[in-house]
């Protein structure tokens, strides 16, 4: 995001925590960036990664919560673009994956 001050363009970082980038986190991470708990839930359950009941990871969600954030967002690029995870790095203040120069 960008914010333009007097012509002056600054750059905004999302502040997410360090301990939320790792494995193990997936409900935890897209709770902060989405801001509320249940809303999370019901995302992960439309993803199917989440069972009905809002508590169980199904096969896909262990998949992708055995990811750590930068895992996710390189699978994410890879399969968007068709090129192999190699290709990319990760961006944490982003969150995305950003092709790199071969």
């Amino acid at each position: 995001m960008s914010l333009v001050l007097e012509g002056v363009t600054k750059k905004c970082r999302m502040s997410i925590k360090k301990d939320l980038l790792g494995k193990g986190q997936l409900i935890n991470r897209l709770a902060s960036q989405v801001g509320d708990r249940k809303k999370a839930i019901e995302i992960l359950q439309k993803r199917g990664h989440l069972s009905s009941d809002g508590k169980t990871l199904t096969a896909k969600g262990i998949e992708r919560d055995s990811m750590s954030a930068s895992d996710r967002a390189i699978d994410r690029a890879a399969k968007r673009t068709g090129k192999p995870l190699n290709y990319f790095y990760y961006n944490q203040f982003t969150n995305t994956a950003k092709l790199l120069n071969k």
